[in-house]
Formats: structure tokens, C-alpha cells, sequence
């Protein structure tokens, strides 16, 4: 799935890469997806919780070579 912004967030702990992702998305229209490269371990963790509370979609997570991509779409 390709994003229509990606954000380089490897190094920051929680709560930061959800924040930054949160700001992003802000400037995005409904629909659209973020995709974050982090390195926290919890940040799956605090997407998933995220976009449940906000009413977005987690797409995907995959982990590779010590970082997680995370992409996630914009509630409508």
C-alpha cells in the first residue's frame, strides 16, 4: 500500500511518534494514509489505540531490519 505521506520518526519513545503521526494526519484529507518508521517497540501498541479512539484505520505493521513501518488511513 503506498501513503500518501511518510514520516521518519525512528529514535523517538512514546508518546512523540503518535503525536507527530497525529499532526500529520491533521493536514490530510479523510482517506488519505500516513506511513511511520519508528524504532519503540510499544509504538504498534499506541497506533492500534490510537486509531481506535480516533476512528482511523491501522493497515498495516511490519517490522525489518530494527524498525517498525506502521501505515494507517484517516477516518472519513
Amino acid at each position: 500500500m503506498m501513503a500518501d505521506i511518510s514520516l521518519d520518526l525512528k529514535g523517538l519513545a512514546c508518546p512523540m511518534p503518535v503525536l507527530r503521526a497525529s499532526k500529520a494526519l491533521k493536514g490530510l484529507e479523510p482517506g488519505d494514509a500516513v506511513a511511520v518508521e519508528v524504532t519503540d517497540p510499544a509504538a504498534p501498541q499506541d497506533f492500534r489505540m490510537f486509531c481506535k479512539n480516533g476512528g482511523h484505520e491501522f493497515i498495516s505493521c511490519d517490522e525489518a531490519q530494527g524498525s517498525i513501518r506502521i501505515i494507517i488511513r484517516k477516518a472519513g
